[in-house]
């Protein structure tokens, strides 16, 4: 994609056999393609409740709709009859993904506001944190490495926020640690946003840095759709539809292999892997979506015999 700032030449390089066979006339249209939840929500907060007959310019596949109004309702902003509760539109003034804002709101519940405003700023700036230059790349890893939390990528996002901030935004750290300061910059004018809604929202903003179970637990509030568990062979699926997923290797938890993880986000290379994943105990999936997850979906294995060395229960 050019980035169109200046005049200029885009080369865009493809076969002459793909451009007559692969490539499409036109673009899909966006809303065809990227998950519904926000725009259901935006549209179900501006009083627009029949979303099946609206007159969308592209109107995007029934599925993807069902799919949003399913998870919307899993995370408690719609009622049995479709229609928003308080939750959602407490969630709908929020410009964010639907299980982020339902993230920040229960964080009020565990006391700990900043840190998820810290955490889902981090989450939010889509471009990487960390950088490798290949004339220093052990260097990098290990910098990278020294912000590494025990509980998940979550963790060490907030690590590298706090960090930042205590040197009072410093550029010249950033260098020294391999950090995108442009990506932090980003983060900071995102979280100064997010919060400046929050009493819209009426969250009351709470600080409890030392406790990362409360942290953790608040993740889990927003994102217990995302659920990994590892299996007998040693690869993780997800709860809800089987699905085997990888740990990213860039994680900090690549090597851990907890029983149970949730996820940020799916990206599909080679394998799919899991983008940003934090540890987490079954139990709390039935503490914050008992109506989404049974008892029995999610009893742990303990007591069935697993592979070595793999699904060792972490000290909590």
């Amino acid at each position: 994609r050019a980035g169109r700032v200046a005049p200029g030449k885009c080369f865009r390089l493809y076969t002459a056999w793909a451009f007559k066979n692969e490539l499409e006339a036109t673009a899909v249209p966006e809303i065809q393609r990227t998950n519904l939840g926000n725009v259901v929500l935006l549209l179900k907060s501006l009083g627009i409740n029949d979303l099946i007959h609206f007159d969308f310019m592209d109107p995007p596949p029934h599925e993807t709709l069902v799919l949003a109004l399913e998870q919307l309702y899993a995370l408690g902003a719609l009622n049995h009859k479709g229609e928003l509760t308080k939750l959602g539109r407490r969630m709908a003034e929020l410009p964010i993904d639907p299980m982020m804002s339902k993230m920040i709101i229960a964080s009020e519940t565990y006391q700990c506001t900043e840190e998820i405003l810290s955490i889902t700023a981090m989450l939010s700036c889509n471009a990487a944190i960390f950088y490798r230059p290949k004339d220093k790349i052990v260097h990098a890893d290990n910098a990278r490495t020294n912000f590494f939390s025990h509980g998940g990528d979550h963790l060490t996002l907030l690590n590298v926020y706090n960090q930042w901030v205590e040197t009072d935004f410093s550029t010249q750290w950033c260098f020294e640690n391999f950090i995108q300061h442009r990506s932090m910059r980003r983060a900071r004018d995102v979280r100064d946003q997010i919060r400046g809604l929050m009493e819209r929202v009426e969250v009351d903003i709470k600080s409890n840095p030392g406790d990362d179970i409360a942290i953790r637990k608040a993740i889990t509030a927003g994102y217990f759709y995302h659920t990994a568990r590892l299996g007998k062979t040693g690869h993780y699926k997800t709860v809800k539809h089987q699905h085997t997923v990888y740990v990213h290797p860039n994680s900090c938890m690549f090597e851990e292999q907890p029983r149970w993880m949730i996820y940020h986000e799916l990206v599909f290379t080679t394998k799919e892997f899991m983008r940003q994943v934090i540890m987490i105990e079954n139990q709390w999936l039935l503490e914050v979506a008992p109506h989404y997850y049974k008892a029995k979906e999610i009893e742990d294995s303990t007591n069935k015999k697993m592979p070595k060395t793999i699904g060792k229960s972490q000290d909590t």
